[in-house]
């Protein structure tokens, strides 16, 4: 089958043939309809996050059942899924604990050093990216790394909801868990920092202020539920976000690019009592420095990975909400490559371009 294979951080992707092996226990395989382009890959790319090379990337994926290993029971053949880079032990404290997202028993999900590999080339391993490496025709993973949705649900808006909206929407109804009324603010209007707007709006925020240097997206962010926006090229955002607020500040500020000094525009723009909440990622050394008078007033910062997501339940809901037209994913899917140009969609999303795209293995 085709995959975009990673062999050297900073090149391009290599559109290789790679062998799947057959499903083993709790393993599935699914055909792959579509999987979008996300930073996340990108920064692995670039080499700014560890990875043994070659691999197969990609994570934000959705697809259709063709088989299942020895003891899946929850999914099979022809069943519509997603697949989820938390996936989960179901046994460890964190799984049993409701924090499924952070699970602590990742090693029984991989297969072992002397089973044959889920993905080889030439009779060599490949590594399996995030449990997923959804840039691939077909995937083969553990059956706790996907979760079914209705078959009604277009799939190429539901590999979407994967990564950049769940996490978004989880940032906003897990992690955060605001209450109606609340007050927002976001920066970076991507995939990840619009889904976090909409979520905001759907979960009652009264005020939502969208930060973003491209006007374009801050006209989108907007449309999906923003009530301010603003381009901190030619205002100071915290500013903004205080006026906005009767100098108070927002409950919730959410870094949804990964940059330190966004971090402190989000901490500096949050009231007394105020969360700020790390989506983007960042190096893993990287370092953030706050000023110490703002925690007096007890506000937080605190990280956020992916979402702190259930995605068991959350992704079907998410499918429903798009579905019965209370969640918008059609504007956020703004172009469709096949696999053979994935390259260029990286390279759109290095100058800003568009919001999401996704590699469609129907298209041609």
């Amino acid at each position: 089958m085709k995959a975009a294979i990673l062999h050297e951080f900073g090149a391009d992707l290599a559109i290789e043939d790679v062998t799947l092996g057959n499903p083993g226990h709790n393993e599935v395989r699914v055909e792959v309809a579509a999987t979008g382009l996300c930073h996340t890959d990108l920064h692995f790319m670039r080499g700014h996050l560890p990875l043994e090379t070659p691999a197969v990337l990609g994570h934000e994926t959705a697809g259709v059942v063709r088989a299942v290993g020895a003891g899946v029971s929850y999914l099979k053949p022809g069943d519509h899924v997603i697949g989820c880079l938390s996936a989960f032990c179901g046994c460890c404290e964190m799984c049993l604990s409701g924090r499924p997202s952070i699970c602590e028993g990742s090693d029984v999900l991989h297969r072992g050093e002397n089973d044959t590999p889920r993905l080889s080339r030439a009779g060599k391993p490949v590594t399996q990216f995030m449990n997923l490496s959804g840039f691939a025709e077909e995937i083969l993973v553990h059956e706790h790394a996907l979760t079914k949705v209705d078959s009604a649900m277009p799939l190429d808006r539901a590999a979407l909801i994967g990564c950049g909206v769940m996490t978004g929407w989880g940032a906003v109804t897990r992690t955060a868990q605001l209450r109606a009324g609340e007050t927002v603010a976001v920066f970076g209007c991507g995939a990840v920092g619009l889904s976090t707007v909409q979520a905001a709006r759907i979960a009652g925020a009264t005020v939502i202020v969208a930060v973003d240097l491209n006007d374009d997206r801050l006209a989108t962010a907007q449309a999906f539920g923003a009530t301010h926006t603003i381009n901190p090229g030619s205002v100071d955002a915290v500013d903004e976000i205080l006026a906005a607020t009767n100098g108070k500040g927002v409950n919730f500020a959410f870094d949804a690019v990964g940059n330190p000094a966004l971090v402190k525009q989000c901490f500096l723009s949050t009231r007394k009592a105020g969360t700020t909440i790390m989506i983007g990622l960042m190096g893993l050394q990287q370092e953030v420095a706050l000023p110490f008078g703002h925690f007096i007033a007890e506000r937080k910062v605190m990280g956020c990975d992916m979402g702190s997501n259930q995605f068991r339940t959350d992704m079907p809901r998410l499918a429903r909400l798009y579905m019965d037209g209370r969640l918008n994913l059609d504007d956020m899917l703004t172009a469709r490559l096949p696999i053979e140009r994935i390259n260029d969609g990286f390279a759109a999303m290095d100058r800003g371009e568009g919001i999401r795209t996704i590699i469609d293995f129907k298209s041609e």
